[in-house]
């Protein structure tokens, strides 16, 4: 049921990634899936670029170095990890969003839409007992230096791919009667 695996939906972030590959194929299903999202005036304005083998290296080694570039007091822990989690994950893809070029609806609904098609991929990997995690650190800003971004692209952070040995355990949320107002 739809319900069960919502609530079984988790981070799953590459410190916990064994080196047990994901099949390309499944990285497939898990974008046409993304294609299904729900998007105002059809504007599908998701866009992903799948790194795999060396392309993650390459980015790790990246994001390491503009972070010590743009931080005054580069953490030796972030810079560590910055260049080890990409080499982690099984794939990486990166999320991007293109601005409908005639701005017919507004931005944040584009933003929205992508998130609706992360999740979808997301519900796919919690089907298949594949770990997942959606990072969106501050140094997206200067992807367009890593990527080729078409005007209007942007990217909103990296969906990390990989399968992972240990139990990941249950959460709790606040009661949704602490969330809602009825109105009559």
């Amino acid at each position: 049921m739809v319900f069960e695996l919502i609530k079984k939906r988790r981070s799953v972030f590459p410190a916990q990634y064994n080196a047990v590959p994901v099949e390309k194929e499944f990285i497939s299903k898990l974008l046409e899936a993304a294609n299904w999202a729900p998007t105002h005036r059809k504007t599908e304005p998701w866009r992903f670029k799948v790194l795999m083998g060396d392309k993650k290296a390459q980015l790790g080694d990246f994001l390491s170095k503009k972070y010590q570039e743009t931080e005054a007091r580069p953490k030796q822990v972030k810079i560590r990890k910055l260049l080890e989690n990409p080499r982690k994950a099984a794939a990486i893809v990166a999320i991007c969003m293109q601005r409908d070029p005639n701005e017919s609806v507004p931005e944040w609904e584009e933003i929205a839409a992508t998130a609706m098609a992360v999740q979808n991929m997301w519900l796919c990997c919690a089907e298949a007992g594949v770990g997942c995690y959606w990072s969106s650190p501050g140094l997206i800003k200067h992807m367009d230096e890593f990527f080729d971004l078409a005007k209007g692209e942007r990217c909103l952070g990296f969906f990390y791919i990989g399968n992972y040995d240990e139990e990941i355990p249950d959460q709790t949320r606040t009661p949704i009667e602490d969330k809602v107002v009825w109105l009559e």
